[in-house]
Order: structure tokens, then sequence, then C-alpha cells
């Protein structure tokens, strides 16, 4: 079901990953990344996907939850599944398979293996990390003051800080409530006779726009409910703003931006250790 999807959510708990200052969270996200990017060899990949599923555990998320955050990408990783396999056209590449019909080329090699389910790691490890590091663990409040004060600097220039971190956090925290909207207008479809899961993907896509248009609308209300809700309360952000709780960095937050400089060392000398060929995926 749609409303399994996690992607987006807060789930509230006490676990190291919870008490982390969301400024640091910020920055270990993104040190996450260049680390994903980073590992282009075997070896490299193994230990950044064992490590990102070890994050769940450290964060005390159960596999469903985990698994909310992957479903999602299933239509996104087949694709990148498709256009790998097929595209495994490269000198030395070792072709198991090749179809030539006008300007039509498919060729299927080792190689081209090799790299979809590299490319299908990655975008599962990069949006698992990011799930995991920041909206599993973070509520929108603390992200939405994590964002303006790393920003700070950029309101010297005139730049609306507030405003820009305003803007991420009430996008993401619509994502959950857009994705609960969704379940229950095509729950309203099924009961009415419409049927979203059978039938050719044509059918069932045209069998989707109906939910598109009345999702269109709650997303309106949705938004003009918030506009007038943030009004009443005097709302106004930005200037001579006070918060509930200051954002302070502790020994724990030292702790983890050390552990995480460690592991991309590792991954840094791995990657110049067993890198092979493009992307580190030559087949041997």
């Amino acid at each position: 079901m749609i409303k399994d999807i996690t992607l987006g959510q807060y789930f509230p708990g006490d676990s190291f990953l919870h008490r982390l200052d969301p400024r640091m969270k910020l920055l270990l996200s993104i040190l996450y990344i260049m680390m994903i990017f980073t590992a282009t060899s075997v070896i490299s990949l193994i230990v950044m996907t064992v490590f990102t599923f070890l994050l769940p555990v450290v964060a005390k998320l159960s596999a469903k939850t985990v698994m909310g955050a992957i479903k999602p990408l299933r239509w996104v990783i087949l694709i990148m599944l498709l256009l790998f396999l097929l595209n495994g056209a490269g000198e030395g590449y070792h072709v198991l398979w090749e179809f030539h019909y006008g300007f039509v080329n498919l060729v299927l090699s080792i190689e081209g293996i090799i790299k979809a389910v590299a490319v299908s790691v990655r975008i599962v490890l990069l949006v698992l990390s990011v799930s995991v590091i920041l909206s599993y663990t973070t509520s929108p409040i603390a992200l939405a003051d994590a964002i303006e004060s790393l920003l700070m600097p950029l309101s010297y220039l005139r730049v609306p800080v507030h405003d820009f971190a305003m803007m991420i956090t009430i996008a993401m925290r619509f994502i959950p409530i857009l994705i609960e909207e969704t379940d229950k207008i095509m729950s309203a479809q099924s009961a009415r006779g419409a049927d979203f899961t059978t039938g050719s993907l044509v059918k069932r896509a045209k069998a989707l726009i109906p939910v598109f248009i009345p999702l269109f609308v709650s997303s309106v209300r949705h938004a003009d409910n918030l506009a007038t809700a943030m009004e009443c309360r005097l709302y106004r952000g930005g200037n001579n703003r006070t918060r509930m709780r200051s954002l302070r960095y502790t020994v724990r937050d030292f702790v983890a931006l050390f552990l995480m400089g460690v592991l991309l060392l590792f991954i840094a000398v791995l990657t110049r250790e067993f890198t092979f060929g493009y992307l580190g995926f030559h087949y041997v």
C-alpha cells in the first residue's frame, strides 16, 4: 500500500542519531553523499552498503520503516537497470548479447551489468542514508533551524535565509501528508469500482488520472489552510524570532564527525587501492 511509504516522515526516538545536533546531521549527510560517490570500487561500495544498513540499527528503526524509504525507488531502479544493462557497449567490454535494428542499438555486457547494479545500489544508499540521518531522526522544526543557522552568513547579502529554510521544511513536511492523502483518494476510488492493480501499464496509468485532480485540489487547500494558520498566529519569521530550544554542539557531535571523517578516509584508501577501469567496476 502507498501508506507504507515512509519517505519524509519523522520518527521520534532517543537514539544516538536522534540526539545529534541537526546542523551536524546536515554536515554528516553531505559527507555521506560524498562518500557514496567516492566509493568507485567494488570493495568500497560493499563497505558503504554494510555501513548504510547499520544506520537504521543505530537509529533504532524497524526494517519496515527502512523498506518504506526504498519502496518508492523501485521504478527508478528498474529504469536505471534497463538503461545501463542495454547500453553496455565499450572498448574491451565482454558482450553477452546485442541487437541492432535501424537506430536501435541494444548491447548487454558483463560490464554493463556491473555498472547497472552499481548505479542502483548508489541510488538506494543515497536515499536511505539521507532519510535515516536527516528525515527519520530530525523534527521539521529542528531541521528548519539547522538550515537557517548554517545559511545565516548569506543574510548579510540580503538573502532571505529564514524564508528559504521554512520553504524547504514545509515541502518536506508535505511529503507524508500528500502520501496519506493519495492513499485516502485511491481507497475512495477503489470503493467506487476503480481498478489500479490490473491491466496493462497504460491502463493503470489512465486509472490514476482521476486521483491527480482531487490530490491537486487537496494540496492547494492544505497550503491555504497552513497560510491562514500562520497569519492567525501573527507569524512573521526572520527578525527577532526566538526559539524554544537553542542549538548547541556537544561531545557526541564531534565524535560523530570524527567517525565520519575516519570512514571517509577509509573509503578513499579503498578506492585508491582497488579501483580498476570505468567507475572501478571493470571486469577482469
